[in-house]
């Protein structure tokens, strides 16, 4: 009979404890005036949340100059950036990528490994868990301390089933359930997703997308993975289809393409169907490299083919921005490299095709480069903005460690 008020007490300090934090990672610093106003609770209430997640070491006071405030800090708060650990790990066809990073999404350690591009999912995952536990170790940083990670796979996965699908031959995680193996592995939460939506998931919080709500990241590669940010938020479609621009027909008449369509965008832009177009100027064994630096020093025939394929990504863009109507475009992969020579007849399909509304989109060159660990970066920012009430997990976490 007792128990009850107490635990009602527990419950409402815990619920109030858990709102300042959520307040405090959703807004950034804030005055002890200002949580209590956005709180609904009086000034002496967070004053006693404060004194108690202060003590725990869960949020600290910011040194930052507070401009309303004449420069002075005015005891601003904010989560104690180290409070918690996330990870990310990003599968590759060649490697695997791990980045650790604090709350305040300052990079903490960082490290990959290739592989054979034939090695099995249990090989990649034994890779990519060894990483991590030398990462932490070598990082100082417990195991408890991690709240998740968030790990890249090539191809697509359904969301109902979680199964990984197959959009390119000779993928090595097709047909397997990753998140549960990984999971079993690495024993944390975790969060599965397509490597190249981690790319933009990278850029929307690092790079060339930064304080975007309404993004779009392409990457032009071997294929052509994509990302899309609507709302600030990654968004998947019913089954985890979304996005799969490559695999627009430009052509119902084209070439069969090896998902069942045909004239598909990949078999026009992808990083295979631009080299044999660009290969009978530049020779058969001229590696992208010296063909990137020839066409940037001018050579006609590399502006010409480079030309045509954005011309042919534009048209595609346009009728996105017609549908979607983003604020900005980020275009990412091998061939990104090209820089203006693709980017600019991919601006001019975008403002001829797409209507008026929606043309005056920026379409710009993703900032974080390429590799493993773009795709890594954006799985340690996928817990942070994925994690089920993070603030409460974190409160969780500095309860017991």
């Amino acid at each position: 009979m007792y128990g009850k008020p107490g635990g009602s007490l527990r419950s409402l300090r815990r619920s109030n404890e858990e709102q300042v934090i959520a307040l405090l990672i959703a807004r950034g610093p804030l005055h002890r005036a200002e949580l209590a106003r956005q709180a609904g609770v009086s000034r002496t209430t967070v004053s006693t949340i404060v004194s108690e997640l202060l003590a725990r070491g869960l949020i600290v006071e910011s040194d930052e100059p507070d401009g309303d405030l004449d420069g002075r800090a005015g005891n601003r708060l904010l989560v104690n950036p180290r409070a918690a650990v996330v990870a990310g790990m990003n599968h590759t066809f060649d490697g695997v990528w791990v980045h650790l990073s604090d709350l305040g999404a300052r990079e903490i350690a960082s490290s990959g490994a290739p592989l054979d591009p034939g090695t099995g999912p249990a090989e990649r995952i034994e890779a990519g868990v060894s990483i991590l536990q030398r990462l932490l170790a070598t990082a100082g940083v417990k195991r408890q301390q991690v709240i998740g990670v968030g790990v890249g796979v090539p191809g697509p996965i359904h969301r109902g089933t979680g199964i990984v699908g197959v959009s390119l031959p000779g993928q090595p995680w097709s047909h397997v359930h990753a998140a549960e193996a990984l999971q079993r592995a690495l024993g944390l939460p975790v969060v599965v997703e397509n490597n190249t939506r981690l790319e933009g998931v990278a850029e929307a919080r690092w790079g060339a997308g930064r304080g975007v709500a309404n993004l779009f990241y392409f990457g032009l590669s071997s294929g052509i993975g994509s990302g899309l940010i609507l709302d600030g938020r990654l968004y998947r479609g019913a089954v985890g289809a979304a996005g799969e621009l490559g695999h627009v027909s430009v052509n119902v008449d084209g070439p069969a393409c090896p998902c069942g369509n045909r004239g598909c965008l990949v078999l026009r832009a992808g990083l295979p169907a631009v080299l044999t177009a660009l290969r009978p100027a530049f020779g058969q064994d001229t590696g992208l490299d010296e063909i990137l630096a020839r066409t940037a020093a001018g050579e006609r025939a590399g502006e010409e083919v480079f030309a045509d394929v954005g011309t042919v990504v534009g048209q595609v863009l346009a009728n996105l921005c017609n549908l979607l109507n983003p604020e900005r475009i980020v275009v990412g992969g091998e061939l990104s490299r090209a820089g203006e020579v693709l980017l600019a007849p991919m601006r001019d399909a975008v403002r001829r095709h797409a209507l008026s509304l929606a043309r005056d989109v920026d379409l710009v060159p993703a900032e974080l480069g390429l590799g493993a660990r773009v795709g890594a970066l954006g799985g340690a920012a996928l817990v942070l903005s994925e994690t089920p009430d993070l603030a409460a997990a974190l409160n969780r976490m500095h309860a017991t460690v």
